[in-house]
């Protein structure tokens, strides 16, 4: 049943494939983690939301609120668009100001093994996703994809806890669900991404649409087809299960340390007034609510 109010919340938690074996938060069992709601839907102007658990964290900055939904709320017989929407127009009511992501990844990079994290600074959107916005009223500059504060926070939590961790790499997304071919994977390789996935866009440009910062660690599951070594699916599946209370904490830490207030990572300044007036036909009470400074 669709919960009429959306709480407030500081942090919008994208939990991946990167956490999927995992019950998160409660799993974690942590002093610093209370779960505040648990299986809250919302009614959007896209669709029923996806479920949501609403916990607090305690940290040196003091309590801070989050909204966490499981696979980027991606559900049978939902497009995948849609539930990115629906879960982007959920956080930006809550009024959340960090996104933090995580997700299994296919090496592109034949450097990289399986089990190494990487966070990376860029993308490459090969999705067909289209018409992809909440607010859709702000230029996005795409410049600085990602926040250099959650960044280098997942990066200095992550080399504590991996033996290989890059703060750097070129996230090259596709729609899935099946893998890619060898032919594909070459072409990826030379256009210059490192990894393969489906879950950074249209997660990272819909955190700067709702004027959020974004961030996001993802582990390799496997080699990408061609890469080094035909990759096995009892590895993949190891893989995302025994790292997943490992993430899963790495992604508390990352709440209990950051300010959610603070701006100095420049993110916002990426967002400027759109020049373009693109009608809004939604019922008043379905449009997104203008965000803090707007």
């Amino acid at each position: 049943m669709s919960e009429a109010r959306v709480p407030k919340a500081h942090f919008g938690i994208c939990g991946g494939s990167g956490s999927l074996g995992f019950d998160f938060p409660q799993g974690l069992d942590d002093p610093r983690v209370t779960v505040l709601a648990g299986d809250l839907t919302f009614a959007t102007p896209f669709g029923e939301s996806p479920t949501f658990t609403h916990f607090r964290v305690d940290g040196p900055h003091g309590a801070h609120e989050a909204l966490a939904v499981r696979m980027h709320g991606w559900r049978r017989g939902v497009k995948r668009a849609d539930a990115s929407l629906q879960t982007f127009w959920v956080f930006h009511e809550a009024g959340v100001s960090k996104v933090l992501a995580d997700g299994g990844v296919g090496s592109l990079n034949h450097l990289l093994d399986p089990r190494d994290i990487i966070i990376p600074h860029d993308f490459i959107d090969l999705s067909m996703k289209q018409d992809i916005y909440v607010r859709g009223d702000h230029l996005l500059i795409m410049r600085d994809p990602v926040c250099p504060d959650l960044a280098s926070r997942l990066h200095t939590g992550a080399a504590a806890s991996f033996p290989r961790v890059f703060s750097r790499g070129v996230y090259l997304v596709t729609d899935g669900p099946r893998f890619e071919s060898i032919s594909e994977v070459d072409y990826m390789r030379r256009l210059g991404g490192d990894v393969v996935g489906q879950s950074l866009s249209p997660e990272v440009f819909l955190a700067r649409d709702i004027g959020a910062c974004f961030a996001g660690v993802y582990i390799v599951v496997n080699y990408g087809e061609g890469v080094v070594r035909t990759w096995e699916h009892d590895e993949l599946k190891a893989v995302f299960f025994d790292e997943s209370a490992t993430i899963a904490k790495l992604v508390v830490d990352t709440i209990a340390e950051t300010d959610p207030a603070s701006s100095a990572c420049g993110c916002r300044d990426l967002r400027k007034p759109s020049l373009l007036s693109i009608p809004d036909a939604r019922p008043e009470h379905l449009r997104p609510k203008p965000a803090p400074g707007d």
